[in-house]
C-alpha cells in the first residue's frame, strides 16, 4: 500500500514531464493538421463570403442610389414635359380662341357690308321705281291737264310749237 502512498499523479517526475510535453506537442500538431487548418480555412473562406457579400451590398445599394436619382430625373423631366404641354395647350386655346373672334368679326363685317349694300341697292331701286312711278303719274296729270286746257286742235298745235321753240333754245 506504500506504492500507493508514494504515487502521486500531480507530482512532476522528469519522465512524466518529458512524455507530457511529447504528448502536448503531438496533440497540437494533430489539432493544427487536422482541425486548426480546416478551422482557419473555413473562417478565411466565410471573411471572403461575408467580405464579397458586403460588396455585393455595396454595390446593390450604389445602384439603388443611381436607379433612384435617375427615377427622381426622369419624374422632374415628365413634370416638365407635362408643364411645357400645358403651357402650349394654353397657348393653343387662346391662340384658336383669338383666331374663332377674329374670322368672327371679319364675317360679322362681311355680313354687316353685304347687308348694307344690299339695303342700298334696294333704296337705288326704290328711288328708280319711285321716279319712275312718279315720272309716269307726272305724264298722266299733265296729259290730263293738257286735255282740259287744250281742248281744241289749234290750242294743241300752238301748244307743241311753244314746246320746241323753248327746247331749241335750251
Amino acid at each position: 500500500m506504500i506504492s500507493l502512498l508514494a504515487f502521486t499523479p500531480f507530482q512532476p517526475t522528469p519522465g512524466l514531464a518529458f512524455w507530457a510535453l511529447v504528448i502536448f506537442l503531438l496533440f497540437w500538431t494533430i489539432m493544427y493538421k487536422m482541425a486548426f487548418k480546416p478551422i482557419s480555412e473555413a473562417l478565411a473562406k466565410r471573411e471572403d463570403d461575408i467580405q464579397n457579400a458586403l460588396d455585393q451590398a455595396r454595390i446593390a445599394k450604389e445602384e439603388m442610389s443611381n436607379l433612384k436619382s435617375e427615377n427622381e430625373k426622369l419624374l422632374a423631366e415628365a413634370r416638365e414635359e407635362r408643364a411645357k404641354i400645358l403651357v402650349e395647350a394654353k397657348e393653343a386655346k387662346v391662340a384658336i380662341i383669338a383666331e374663332a373672334k377674329h374670322k368672327a368679326k371679319e364675317e360679322a363685317s362681311k355680313i354687316m357690308q353685304n347687308a348694307m349694300h344690299e339695303i342700298d341697292n334696294h333704296k337705288k331701286a326704290a328711288m328708280v321705281e319711285v321716279k319712275n312711278e312718279i315720272g309716269i303719274l307726272a305724264t298722266q296729270i299733265a296729259e290730263k291737264v293738257l286735255r282740259k286746257e287744250l281742248k281744241g286742235q289749234s290750242e294743241h298745235n300752238q301748244y307743241v310749237n311753244d314746246l320746241i321753240k323753248e327746247m331749241n333754245l335750251n
